[in-house]
C-alpha cells in the first residue's frame, strides 16, 4: 500500500467517479483504476461498490476511508513539521 493509491481511493470516495478523481489529481481514469484495483487486491476486500455509475464506498470502504484521511492528514504534518524544523534550525524565519 502506498500513498499514490492512498490518494487515489480517497478522491475516489469524494467525488464518487473514477475519471473526477483523476482530474483532481493530475492522473488518467485507467492509473487510477489500477491504483484502486492493486489497494483492494493488497487488501483483500472490495472497497468501493462500481454497480452504478455513481462510485460509492462499500462497508470496508467507509471504514477505510477514515483511516485513508487520517493517513494522509498525518503525513501533510509530519512534512510541514518537518520544513519548519530545518527553516528554524538553519536560521530561516518564515
Amino acid at each position: 500500500m502506498d500513498f499514490k493509491q492512498i490518494e487515489a481511493f480517497i478522491h475516489v470516495v469524494r467525488h464518487k467517479s473514477f475519471s473526477k478523481a483523476a482530474d483532481a489529481i493530475y492522473l488518467t481514469q485507467p492509473t487510477v483504476s489500477a491504483h484502486i484495483s492493486s489497494l483492494e487486491n493488497e487488501l483483500g476486500i472490495k472497497l468501493l461498490d462500481r454497480s452504478s455509475k455513481v462510485i460509492h464506498p462499500t462497508k470496508a470502504g467507509k471504514i477505510f476511508y477514515e483511516y485513508a484521511v487520517n493517513l494522509i492528514n498525518t503525513r501533510d504534518e509530519a512534512i510541514f513539521s518537518l520544513i519548519i524544523s530545518q527553516t528554524l534550525y538553519q536560521g530561516k524565519y518564515i
